[in-house]
């Protein structure tokens, strides 16, 4: 049996009563949502897999006596954020955690162009749609969060996952203006910069990970320093890779993380 994982005493009061979870159908998506399951929110699930939205929502919803509303979208499309936000208009939201996502590995130019613009729809402009939104909802109400998914590898640039990196670096600069523009306003702005997880987003990514962390650990961790700092690495690999380059400049830190990369892409 799991063990819950209890938040603070203020959490809460703070970021509920309503959570909006995208990715939710699986990885760190589908944990961000157990976890405050597990702590009281009422959850808005939004992904592609309606089926997968409505199991889940009906385990959540009986173990642990919340109101779940899913939102079965596509967010890679121009209009599906604004589906979200239609869906979840009458709802007093606090916490946003835009958790859908996906990369891509090899060598650039052999990727499929579509496929790359696809990533930046989904990592970067459905999460800026987003945050727009939601950041005027908080507001008006003076209090609430925002949870974005950076990456380790946002903080250089990344041979063989070239495009992945770059949209995760836009996610993290994001994340780190956002926290003091909207600080004054009440709203609690941190980036968390996981690294190799175990999940499905190594297989879509083609990548073979040989350390990896659970998004359980990563979505605990994360939640738990959600208004103390403004980036957490969560887990220990997280950490080790960030220290391990800290040190080095940064155009070797590129060149290390190529050779890291080399081995776990697909060959060339």
């Amino acid at each position: 049996m799991k063990t819950i994982h209890k938040l603070g005493a203020t959490f809460r009061e703070h970021y509920g009563p309503w959570a909006v979870v995208t990715g939710a159908s699986d990885g760190i998506g589908r944990e961000f949502a157990q976890v405050l399951a597990e702590n009281g929110f009422n959850l808005v699930l939004c992904a592609r897999r309606e089926q997968s939205l409505q199991d889940l929502a009906n385990e959540l919803s009986a173990s642990y006596q919340i109101q779940c509303r899913i939102v079965a979208a596509d967010l890679s499309q121009p209009d599906a954020s604004r589906l979200l936000l239609q869906e979840t208009q009458d709802l007093d939201v606090g916490l946003l955690i835009p958790a859908a996502g996906f990369g891509s590995s090899g060598l650039f130019i052999h990727g499929d162009p579509a496929q790359e613009e696809q990533m930046i729809m989904l990592n970067c402009v459905s999460v800026m749609h987003q945050c727009h939104a939601f950041a005027q909802r908080l507001s008006k109400r003076g209090k609430g969060g925002i949870v974005l998914l950076s990456s380790v590898l946002a903080f250089m640039g990344t041979p063989r996952s070239a495009n992945y990196a770059a949209t995760k670096a836009y996610i993290q600069s994001l994340a780190e203006a956002l926290r003091e523009e909207l600080r004054p306003l009440g709203i609690d702005v941190l980036a968390s910069a996981p690294g190799p997880t175990a999940s499905g987003f190594a297989s879509r990514a083609r990548l073979q990970m040989q350390q990896t962390m659970t998004p359980r650990t990563i979505a605990t961790a994360t939640l738990d320093a959600l208004g103390k700092i403004g980036t957490v690495r969560p887990g220990w690999l997280s950490k080790l890779l960030g220290w391990s380059l800290a040190t080095a400049p940064r155009w070797l830190q590129v060149k290390i993380i190529g050779t890291v990369m080399k081995g776990m892409a697909p060959k060339d």
